[in-house]
Formats: structure tokens, sequence, C-alpha cells
């Protein structure tokens, strides 16, 4: 059982950064609840993106029309056994609804109720639609990535996963933390444009003592360095090289057969297109399993590139099963790991209504209850 065992949550089905937050928490031992929209499955090229995947292992899930009294009534009295709710709509929705904060806190005062927006649930911007690009955009950090000529979009990691979904987890265990003490709920607003523009802070950092300058490959760590960056082998595959500190420099042009003489101005940025130029010709001499023999157990700081089909099978991801096979399938495993409360995937991801009945009994819904649920519909 993971460190979160005895947690219970209420999940709102939606896309994205909030089922990433609760497959994050699931993992970590809360039984979480997914509550899924009653109905027949859209069919469309989106559906792919919508359905989770594996974002929605962990969980059990019951369907429900929210358009109707009695099914809002059942959802409040789930809520009233629950530790956290987590939703991920735009400002408004869940007021309308009538499942807004304030109703939700007046049944369960010590409810955390997380809220998990682009936005946030204030300021100019937040009634407006968004995804991950266009709230890193606005925080600094899709200017910050990519190459000299573009911003590259880091996938949607930056703004969904890390600047929302981890911070919105992060900020619901803090909150249940302090309910134990105080014994009342709060509301855990976590917007991806604030938790993007925090995970700049080392780059916010480096601006202001006048080290990082406005343009891209330019800089320590957006590839600018000639020692941190990516650089094609004879095979057409990739290594990373990460050699910042002299020491792991010193080892990485040794094994390269260089001349330390020719790196001694390799903190002048006028140098660095030369000395990038000289690695890349380089490692442009051999294959990638060829170079990762010469480094291997050394301190160069060098990596291969793996594809998403390399990387499950790597030694070091196999020694620590950073991938597991879950219901016959191979995906990222929980994280991080704890030595005494050990996290697990629960259980593969559910049909949207799968466990509605079953739940309901679990949460202490009597048959009767459950009966007049199905016939009016709501369930």
């Amino acid at each position: 059982m993971g460190p979160l065992a005895g947690i219970r949550i209420i999940e709102m089905a939606g896309i994205g950064p909030a089922p990433f937050a609760a497959m994050m928490l699931s993992d970590l031992g809360a039984e979480v609840i997914r509550i899924d929209r009653k109905g027949r499955p859209e069919t469309n090229a989106f559906d792919v993106i919508k359905s989770g995947g594996f974002l929605n292992r962990g969980r059990r899930s019951i369907a429900l029309d929210l358009k109707k009294a009695q099914a809002v009534s059942a959802l409040f009295d789930l809520i009233a056994s629950a530790d956290a709710l987590l939703e991920g709509f735009r400002p408004g929705v869940m007021e309308r609804l009538g499942l807004g904060p304030q109703a939700c806190l007046a049944r369960n005062p010590g409810l955390v109720y997380g809220r998990i927006t682009g936005w946030g649930q204030n300021g100019p911007l937040a009634h407006t639609a968004g995804h991950d690009i266009n709230y890193i955009a606005l925080t600094g950090a899709l200017h910050a990535i990519g190459k000299a000529e573009a911003p590259v979009p880091p996938l949607n990691m930056v703004g969904d996963f890390g600047g929302g979904a981890m911070f919105v987890a992060f900020g619901m265990v803090c909150a249940l933390l302090e309910a134990r003490t105080s014994g009342q709920g709060q509301v855990v607003d976590a917007a991806m444009t604030d938790g993007a523009a925090l995970l700049m802070a080392m780059q916010y950092s480096f601006k202001s003592m006048g080290h990082w300058q406005n343009t891209r490959e330019s800089n320590l760590l957006d590839g600018g360095a000639p020692f941190y960056g990516t650089y094609k082998c004879a095979d057409g595959k990739w290594l990373a090289v990460g050699a910042i500190e002299p020491r792991f420099h010193d080892v990485l042009i040794d094994k390269l057969g260089l001349s330390p003489e020719a790196f001694a101005g390799r903190w002048n940025p006028e140098q660095w297109p030369h000395l990038r130029q000289l690695l890349a010709d380089t490692i442009l001499t051999r294959t990638r399993s060829e170079w990762c023999a010469v480094f291997e157990g050394t301190d160069a700081c060098v990596a291969p590139v793996l594809d998403m089909d390399e990387a499950p099978l790597h030694p070091h991801n196999l020694a620590r099963q950073t991938f597991v096979s879950h219901a016959e399938v191979m995906q990222p495993a929980p994280a991080p790991r704890f030595s005494r409360t050990l996290a697990q995937i629960q259980r593969p991801p559910a049909v949207p209504g799968e466990h509605s009945e079953e739940i309901l009994r679990d949460w202490g819904f009597c048959s009767d209850r459950i009966d007049s649920l199905k016939a009016c519909g709501a369930l």
C-alpha cells in the first residue's frame, strides 16, 4: 500500500493534467473514484486524447448524469465521505453544476478541493481556451526552448504535467496534511501558467544575475554551450552530452581523443560554435553503440538518446523497473520510490461507468437507492 493509502479522492473526469494528477495520487495509494459522464462515448479523432490511456489507470469509474438532481445528490453523498475532490474544468463549470467549492465545503467542511486550469481561477484570461503551448508561451518558458531560429514545444510536459498536474497533486497533499491539524478543507487553485513560471525559477535567477540571454542557443542549458547538447552519430542516432563541470568535461575530451588545449576557452561564448563543430565532427565518426561502449561507466555525462521503443529495454531502466508491464501493457512505473509504503498501479484504466454500482455499495449506498438512481436514468 502506498503512502496515501486510506485517502479517498473524487476525480471529475477530464483530459490531460487532471487525470495525470489523479493517476499519481492513485499510484501512491489513494482511493480515487472517477466520475465519468453518463452516455455513449463520442467517436472522433480527439477520442484518443480524451480516453486518457495510462493516465486513467488505478481508478474505478462511476458514470452519472449530472443534469439530473438525483445524480448530483448522489455525488454530494460521495463527497461527504471523501477527503478531496479534483477537477480540471474551466472556471465556473463546477459552479454551474451546483458543485462549486462553496457547496461542497458546506457539505464536507474538511474537504480539499483541487482545481487545475491553464490560466487559473481569476485573471483576464481565466475564461478563455488554451493548451499547454499557450500557457508556457505566457511564462517565458516556450521562448527559452528550441533552436535559435524558432521556439520548439517541449511536448506538453512543461505546462500540462509539470506546471499543472504535479503542482495540483503537491498542493492537494499539502492541504490534506494541513486539514489533519485544522480539520478544515480549502481550495487549491493550480494554474499551469503559475506552475510553468515557477519551473523557470532557475532561468529567471540566471537572468537576474546577468547570466542568461533572451536568445535561444546562447546559454548554458539551452543548447548554446557545446558541452550541453545533442550530437548525431555515424548511424543517424544521437548522443546527449551534459559535461558541464570541469572534471566531467575532462573525461569527455579524453574519451573523445581530443586535445584539452583546444577547449581551454570553453566558457567563452564566442568559442562555442567552433567547439560545437569540433565535437560534432568527432562524434559523427562512430555509431551510437560504439560511443556508448567508450563512455560506459565513466563520468563524462554522456547518454544515448533513446526512443520510446528503446527506453524500456535499457539495462538501467530494467534494473530499476522504471517501466513495468501491467495488464500485459508496458508503461512508466509509479514514482517516486518509497522504502516502506510501496507505490503501485492499482488497476488498469476503467471503462466509463464500469464500477458504478460497486462504488456506490462500497461507499455506503443501499440497494434501494442504487435501483432508484438507475430507474431515473441518473446512473
